[in-house]
């Protein structure tokens, strides 16, 4: 079915920026709403972006928001991320998810997932 691959994640010192990419296999990625979430180690998986089907609505997580971009290339089948002023409290498992149903906030409303890029923001 539907696999999603991440990738761009490494370490990076406070301050840099950082772009991770999803490529998405299958035939209906430009109808799927695309997620990003992190974890990181002894906490719950948070939402950090989303972008709607044709991209054109975005919503981002407060502690975000002005820091990063998402974006999406559906000739491309891949969702980006885009990272800059990163902290080190940014450092965490990034996952891309996709939703071929409902927009939202919660983990459970993704049907897919990525494998998950590390991402260590060194102070």
């Amino acid at each position: 079915q539907v696999q999603l691959v991440e990738s761009g994640g490494g370490l990076v010192q406070a301050g840099g920026s950082l772009r991770l990419s999803c490529a998405a296999s299958g035939r209906a990625f430009s109808t799927y709403v695309m997620a990003w979430f992190r974890q990181a180690p002894g906490k719950e998986r948070e939402f950090v972006c989303a972008i709607s089907a044709s991209g054109g609505s975005t919503i981002y997580s407060d502690s975000v928001k002005g820091r990063f971009t998402i974006s999406r290339d559906n000739a491309k089948n891949t969702v980006y991320l885009q990272m800059n002023s990163l902290k080190p409290k940014d450092t965490a498992v990034y996952y891309c998810a996709a939703s071929g149903g409902g927009y939202g906030l919660r983990p459970n409303q993704y049907d897919y997932w990525g494998q998950g890029t590390q991402v260590t923001v060194s102070s």
